[in-house]
């Protein structure tokens, strides 16, 4: 196949890509059409979701015009550019809405010439020349704007591309004076001298373009890239000044989306849109409601708690005497603590006050029960004046040293208990006896209880 046939079959084939995918696209919007008639249009996806929700491969063909020299400018061997035929295959994952990693294989002809040099000379020996060469490379594409984020799904996206390669080229020139030098099968030295078929050279591309999306699964690609070769010998002409040859693809393609049908295509989801669902997804909405009634019913627990309707500072929940006055004095359970009146302790000293103060085996702490006689004595020795010895003993259990000290602190744990009542410290007296002078006998369990006491001596 000769390269002019070459050309009208790709230019065909890509011509039949495009009335494919522009049927596709219209297929596509009238099922679009429908389905908007009969429910609202839905968004599965979640921003945070991760990549394994959307289709994130797709491959490409595209077709286009070359030229030895760039938009941006720069210096050139040749003076006139002359239109080939270039044309390519992308491979594309992308990884983030906005960015993805490209790979590049582009072929065709690159071809200039210099009839429209000034003065027919000026050191421009060569008359033309028409390089074929194959690339490889590897881009990032970043989606720089959209004019299209006020729809759900964006159908315009503006790209910029960089990257890095390998160029396999083969240079032929050909001179004023009727030489003709084709590097094909003669390269590998930058004079073209060599058995190499192509001239190998890294190469830099750096492209922009706009992306229509046709469908789905079918986006239209218009784009410009530039490539910058790390040598000086694409045009086959090497000249006397140190520059770097470049040459430019303008292209028009068809990319495809591969993947599942019931999955969205990265490149096109709107986050905004898929934010938007998010807020107002229904079941999230539903979430978010239980979680406020569950965060109402923790509130009105802890308000339960702390309810208090008659104001004595224990709550409801655990007052067993609800309704007290206000201003009593009451006990952990809510109850009004009852203090004895002065002439109510009066009247009962005769009955308690002065009676022995009982206490368990080998222990000083008060019982409970001896708070009534000990309230009355203090309340006797507060209102006479009268001081008072307090008398510590102790049963037979033990040795006679440890007994005597246990006697000496229930004498103590006695006087600590009026002191803190009232009585002056001074009017009290204590002495440890141990186990002496006992009251009963020892030798039976209730004699041994009666003799863990306390006697009280009246002066």
């Amino acid at each position: 196949m000769n390269y002019s046939t070459l050309k009208k079959t790709v230019a065909l084939s890509f011509a039949s890509l495009m009335v494919v995918g522009i049927v596709n696209a219209q297929t596509d919007s009238t099922k679009t059409a429908t389905a908007t008639t009969t429910s609202s249009e839905t968004t599965t996806p979640k921003v945070f979701g991760g990549l394994g929700q959307y289709k994130k491969f797709s491959i490409g063909v595209n077709v286009g015009a070359t030229a030895p020299s760039v938009a941006t400018g720069g210096s050139n061997d040749f003076t006139h550019n002359k239109v080939q035929l270039g044309y390519g295959l992308s491979f594309r994952e992308q990884l983030a809405h906005s960015f993805g990693l490209q790979l590049d294989f582009h072929g065709g002809k690159v071809e200039g010439d210099n009839s429209k040099a000034p003065g027919q000379g000026g050191g421009y020996t060569a008359q033309s020349f028409q390089t074929k060469f194959w690339s490889g490379t590897l881009s990032g594409v970043v989606n720089v704007a959209t004019i299209d984020f006020l729809r759900r799904k964006n159908s315009v996206n503006f790209f910029v591309t960089a990257g890095g390669g390998l160029a396999m080229y083969a240079p032929k020139v050909t001179y004023k004076n009727g030489t003709v030098v084709d590097w094909e099968g003669h390269s590998g030295n930058s004079d073209g001298s060599g058995t190499s078929k192509y001239v190998k050279e890294l190469i830099i591309p750096v492209g922009a373009g706009v992306k229509f999306r046709l469908s789905d699964v079918v986006a239209l690609n218009l784009g410009y890239t530039e490539t910058f070769t790390d040598g000086d010998n694409f045009d086959g002409v090497k000249r006397a000044y140190l520059h770097k040859d470049k040459y430019s693809y303008g292209y028009a393609g068809l990319e495809f989306t591969l993947g599942s049908k019931s999955k969205p295509s990265l490149e096109w989801v709107n986050p905004v849109a898929l934010m938007y669902d998010e807020l107002y997804d229904a079941a999230l909405r539903q979430e978010v409601e239980a979680l406020k009634g569950r965060v109402t019913n923790v509130e009105n627990a802890v308000n339960d708690l702390k309810k208090d309707s008659d104001g004595d500072g224990v709550a409801d929940q655990f007052d067993k005497c609800p309704g007290t006055a206000a201003g009593s004095v009451v006990d952990g359970s809510g109850c009004v603590i009852v203090f004895p009146k002065a002439d109510t302790v009066a009247a009962t000293t005769s009955a308690t006050a002065y009676s022995n103060i009982q206490f368990e085996f080998d222990s000083s702490v008060l019982r409970t029960s001896s708070y009534p006689v000990l309230d009355a004595t203090s309340a006797d020795l507060r209102s006479s004046g009268k001081s008072v010895e307090v008398d510590g003993y102790a049963s037979s259990e033990g040795t006679a040293a440890h007994n005597l000290a246990l006697s000496k602190d229930r004498a103590n744990s006695v006087k600590t208990y009026l002191v803190n009542s009232g009585v002056d410290a001074k009017k009290v007296k204590v002495k440890g006896y141990g186990e002496t002078n006992p009251i009963a006998d020892n030798s039976t369990e209730e004699g041994r209880v009666l003799n863990r006491r306390v006697q009280f001596k009246r002066k």
